[in-house]
């Protein structure tokens, strides 16, 4: 039971990096974050198309990375 959570989590860790790695890139350096970090931080620009998949995407899986950690280490 326990390896069949370690896999998982392993599977989930995978995913998320890879998740993290196709998304563009959201500041322009340390500029962006002192100025305009704002505007992407309470939603005034709309993620939209393949940008919205893998944002969500990447929320779930680092959910279920969450979880999974959780279990694994109270399993052991």
């Amino acid at each position: 039971m326990v390896i069949f959570f370690e896999v998982l989590l392993v599977i989930f860790s995978i995913g998320l990096i890879t998740v993290v790695l196709l998304q563009k890139g959201k500041s322009a350096g340390l500029a962006g974050a002192i100025s305009g970090g704002a505007e992407h931080l309470f939603g005034k620009t709309k993620a939209r198309g393949m940008d919205l998949v893998l944002q969500r995407t990447t929320v779930g899986l680092a959910a279920g990375f969450m979880i999974l950690a959780i279990v694994v280490a109270m399993l052991k």
